[in-house]
This record gives C-alpha cells, structure tokens and sequence, in this order.
C-alpha cells in the first residue's frame, strides 16, 4: 500500500528549521536519484547549509576503462554478435565505441533484457552472442536468469561479460577514502529492493554516518533528506528505510538465491575508485561455459589514459562537481561525450548538463 505523500513545502519549511552547525554533504548513490535530483531541481530548493553530492551511482560510468577496451576487443571478433544496454554504446575507449566499431562493420546489437540475447543466441546459432552484462545488484539476478534460461535451452553459443559492481563495498571504500567528504548516504531504492536494509547497517555502527534508503520521487527525496538531517543534527546515526512501499528489510530473498547460485564476489576495478576487494560478481565455475572471459581469452587490454582534463575519476568519489570539469559543456556533451559520466542518462555529468 503507497503510503500518502508530503507536500514539498512543508518538509522544505522543517529542513529549515533544523539547526545544523556546519554545512552537510549528502551523498547519493544511485542514478536514477541523480537524475530525479537535477530534473527536479532539489539542489537549488535546500537550504544553504545542506549540500548533495553525486556518487558512483551509475554502473556504465563506474565500469573500468579495461573493461571496455574487452568489450571492443570481443566485438571486433568476426564470429561473435556483441549485445548490450544502450548506455554503453558510446562510452569511449582507445579505438573508438561500440557504435563506432559498429559503423566499422562490427555486429552490435542494442537489446532490451538479457533474456533477448538468448533469444538472439537461440535464432543465430551460427554466431557467438556475448552479452555485456553491466548493473549493480538489481540486474544481476535477471542475468543470472538469462544463464539458467540457456543452460535449461541448450544455447551453448551464449555467454556473458561480467561487468556487474556490488554498491556496499563501494561505499565502504568511499567512507575510507580520507579526501571523501560524506555526512550521510541517500542509499539506492533499486539495489535495496534486492538487499534489503540490513546490509547498511556498518555505516552508523562502524563510522558514525547517517544513511536513509529512499524513494525516486521528488517528495520521497526530500523526505529521506529530512529524516538524514535530523540524524545529522541529534547525533542519532542509524539506516532508516523511507522507500517502505518498495524494500524490506531482508530484501528480496528469491534474488538473492538465484544471484548467490550463479555468481561469487571477486576483486574488481571501478572507474575512479580504483581496485576494489570482493566488489564485483563473476560466474562461478561450473557455469564457465557461459563465461565470455574464459570462452576468448580477453584477460589483457591495453588501457588508455583518461583524457586530459577529464575529471570522472573525482565527480565519481563525489571530489568534484560536474560544472567544475573544464571539458564540460564545452568538448564534452551528452552528443560528443569525452568520459562515461556524460554518457550515460543516468551520470552525473548528463544530468547537470540537460538539467542545468
């Protein structure tokens, strides 16, 4: 049952009520509140003591440059039929996109689900299908259903890339960061309609941090600023769940089993916050068949340098703001994009950019 819905003024009028001494940061972690911030101009309606700041909450931004130079490598396979979300299209790497390599011949296609790229194994049985399997904890169940639909099929000519982030462990790192600056975490409502509130619980128990899971809508937004400010001002750090309608707290049990079947945590590296213990998924072993890492040996690629100036690495640790890039709006727009975070719909840099 929804639960009703506060008007924003009044919650607007009790977040200027509340004393805080010093100017918060808040951070977000999750796209779609990135996007549902910016769309709705939240930033410029908060008082002036209480300041948000985008984190590494979208998966195409936070994928690692080496990660996509394997991406390009398997396209560029003769045999092999590269499918993927449209958000990794044109996300840069030393030789061009994906929909570069596309116009070069390269056969890309863009696909809605995982399980359309089963079906597209199922149909061209003569070709290698690899799907780029990007997200955090919300998609990689429905990949892990994907691999159980083809192993169940017999589709021996699928496989995926494994590209998936686990979002706790990257909040850990951020909290453990001494240049990251965060008073509190508006905590993704789509990760935790799979993990639950629970999993939260290390921010205020081991560094004293307030965290509040919320809602997309611009109401449930402010409200879970308010619930953070008051955690904020009386000390009292603790994980409160303002998206009651949408997350429990032990999650979404089902997905977490069929995630925990297919999948095991292994070290990665993310875009911006560097190497990352346990913070990835890959699959294990006895689904290797459907592993396109070990089907085509793409462990090396060549890396390229960030470009000069591009400043992803620090907007993703919340270091700095997008307007304060010197590329952007100017050699970098959502049209001819220099770094991930203007790629995609859900980066912070596209959201200050069509919302500015």
């Amino acid at each position: 049952m929804l639960r009703p819905r506060t008007s924003k003024m009044p919650i607007l009028d009790l977040l200027k009520k509340i004393d805080i001494e010093k100017p918060v940061r808040i951070m977000e972690v999750c796209g779609t509140h990135t996007m549902a911030i910016a769309r709705s101009g939240l930033k410029q309606l908060l008082p002036s003591n209480i300041g948000l700041i985008s984190g590494p909450g979208c998966p195409v931004c936070v994928t690692h440059q080496q990660d996509i130079e394997r991406a390009l490598l398997l396209a560029a396979e003769p045999k092999v039929t590269i499918a993927t979300f449209g958000d990794m299209m044109r996300v840069p790497g030393s030789t061009g996109s994906l929909q570069d390599i596309r116009a070069r011949g390269a056969d890309v296609r863009v696909v809605y689900s995982p399980m359309d790229a089963v079906n597209l194994a199922r149909e061209n049985p003569e070709r290698e299908v690899v799907f780029l399997a990007v997200g955090f904890e919300t998609t990689a169940p429905t990949v892990a259903a994907a691999v159980l639909q083809a192993a169940q099929s017999d589709v021996n000519n699928f496989s995926i890339l494994s590209l998936h982030k686990l979002i706790i462990p990257a909040m850990a790192a951020l909290l453990n960061d001494p240049e990251t600056e965060v008073d509190g975490f508006l905590c993704p409502g789509h990760v935790s309609t799979i993990i639950g509130t629970e999993p939260y619980s290390f921010i205020p128990e081991e560094y004293g941090k307030g965290c509040v899971v919320s809602g997309f809508e611009p109401e449930d937004i402010l409200e879970s600023i308010l619930l953070l400010a008051k955690q904020i001002k009386y000390k009292e750090y603790k994980v409160e769940n303002q998206y009651t309608r949408g997350v429990r707290k032990e999650g979404n049990r089902t997905a977490l089993a069929l995630m925990e079947k297919f999948f095991e945590p292994h070290s990665v590296l993310w875009r911006g916050l560097g190497p990352i213990e346990r913070s990835g998924l890959k699959l294990r072993p006895q689904f290797d068949r459907f592993n396109a890492e070990k089907k085509f040996d793409i462990h090396d690629a060549k890396v390229q340098a960030s470009p000069v100036g591009c400043m992803c690495d620090r907007i993703l640790k919340g270091k700095q703001r997008p307007e304060e890039c010197p590329l952007f709006g100017k050699s970098c727009t959502p049209a001819s994009p220099t770094g991930p975070c203007m790629v995609s719909s859900e980066g912070a840099c596209a959201a200050e950019y069509y919302n500015a």
